[in-house]
């Protein structure tokens, strides 16, 4: 019998080396490559020399008629971009136990209810606790096929035999191909079961979910490449302790990136929010120092979200501590740095802590300013004007720089009641108030270009 053949595989690039190295040469991350053992014979590729047949012209192909598959779920369709698409590979990935089963269970059983063939596999849970979830579900009345396997030629011989239109695979980590040699999870067996998962989906035109395991830091496991390819990759998101998740598009060939859908956990499963800016808005205090409402883009949808600030005298001559949460931590320094130089706030000696309430993440620097607001209330503990909200991109010299799809910002606040927002003066245009419908209007714009008037309106009005 010969000696065993290993080599060293990246898990975040998939680099391949035959000798363990602590840094990867592909993506130079430490500690990141992973000893696979494999088998040298029939692992080349064929030869493929000479002239392709299936060339075309461009011009000549004929274009294909976009179809779309409604699961019956609107976040999820409205984050699939109007629906899943026949033929794509969709990875969802999330922390253990956010309901990334739960979804897909959900969304399987909606597409059967709409008459669809659908084959659920699942390698890390038995037929009768997939019976009982679809139970709890009240939807175990539905006909749905439920396949519990995790050999992949097992899998694909399932799937030749019953040809469904949906299949759901629950999980790409526990599914193996035996001829690798490899134990369940190991790069070489994620890659190569994602890469023959996508060309039997665009083969049969089939759908197909892939749930994915993450890492301790939150991304995916196995190699990096697995994101590139499949066509549409989700994050499932949210606090264990609270009851509303978040599904965030990250990779979408058919449909806008960061796109957002909301959900809530409840006993019979997850249940859709279709007025997310009023379940981030719950609870509000009417008046407080240090609350400040934004009004934000995720996607194609419009939120109005709470930004809370504290800021406190740094007591024992310690360091000032800076920690935000929802936000990034380079942005909001750079914030403070520029309160400080431009507004005369002095906050060097000031510990300050900053939150978006709910749990999202915000990215966009369309926070700028309802940021800079948040923390000078904070620091003069006064509350802002009653029914503000505040959006606009703060430079380092502390000017108000427009931001884009304000139109839609300003309908998501006075759909909630908004009196007032404060925007940049660059956004406030001719063109922008004509296209304000009726209702619209009563939500009074207020253009500035500098902090100082921000402040100037915020706390006295004017």
């Amino acid at each position: 019998m010969g000696k065993e053949k290993v080599k060293y595989i990246c898990r975040q690039c998939g680099y391949e080396a035959y000798k363990w190295m602590g840094r990867c040469p592909g993506c130079q991350s430490w500690n990141s490559m992973s000893k696979e053992a494999f088998s040298p014979a029939g692992t080349g590729q064929p030869n493929r020399s000479g002239e392709p047949e299936n060339s075309r012209l461009l011009n000549v192909i004929e274009p294909l008629a976009e179809e779309r598959l409604y699961t019956g779920i609107e976040e999820l369709d409205r984050v699939l971009g109007g629906g899943a698409v026949p033929g794509t590979t969709i990875l969802v990935g999330g922390d253990p136990g956010i309901g990334k089963s739960t979804l897909l269970l959900q969304a399987a059983l909606g597409l059967v209810s709409q008459g669809h063939k659908v084959l659920y596999i699942t390698g890390e849970e038995s037929l009768p606790q997939i019976r009982m979830r679809a139970d709890r579900l009240r939807l175990a009345h539905l006909p749905a096929l439920i396949l519990a396997e995790t050999e992949y030629s097992r899998i694909a011989a399932s799937i030749a035999k019953h040809n469904p239109r949906i299949a759901v695979l629950d999980s790409i980590q526990t599914t193996v191909k035996s001829e690798l040699g490899n134990v369940p999870g190991s790069v070489i067996q994620v890659r190569e079961i994602t890469a023959s998962l996508v060309q039997l989906a665009k083969s049969r035109g089939i759908i197909f979910f892939i749930i994915g395991h993450v890492t301790k830091e939150g991304a995916l496991a196995g190699p990096r490449m697995l994101e590139h390819m499949v066509d549409c990759v989700l994050y499932f998101e949210g606090e264990r302790y609270q009851n509303f998740r978040l599904l965030r598009s990250i990779k979408n060939r058919f449909g806008a990136t960061n796109e957002i859908g909301i959900f809530t956990m409840e006993s019979q499963g997850l249940q859709e929010v279709l007025n997310p800016s009023s379940l981030f808005l719950t609870e509000r205090p009417a008046s407080g120092a240090g609350a400040v409402v934004v009004p934000v883009m995720e996607g194609t949808r419009p939120l109005l979200v709470e930004i809370q600030g504290l800021v406190t005298p740094t007591y024992f001559n310690g360091p000032p501590r800076r920690i935000a949460t929802g936000l990034d931590y380079n942005r909001v320094a750079i914030i403070i740095a520029v309160l400080e130089k431009r507004a005369g706030l002095q906050l060097y000696k000031c510990d300050i802590f900053i939150n978006v309430v709910g749990g999202v993440k915000i990215g966009e620097p369309a926070m700028d300013l309802g940021v800079a607001v948040c923390l000078n209330s904070s620091l003069r503990n006064q509350a802002i004007m009653h029914q503000t909200m505040f959006v606009g991109e703060v430079g380092l010299t502390g000017e108000i720089r427009p931001v884009n799809r304000v139109e839609e910002r300003l309908k998501e606040g006075a759909k909630m009641g908004f009196c007032y927002c404060v925007l940049p003066r660059g956004n406030l245009t001719a063109n922008l108030l004509a296209t304000l419908k009726e209702g619209d209007r009563k939500l009074k714009l207020v253009g500035v270009s500098t902090l100082t008037e921000a402040f100037r309106f915020a706390f006295e009005g004017k």
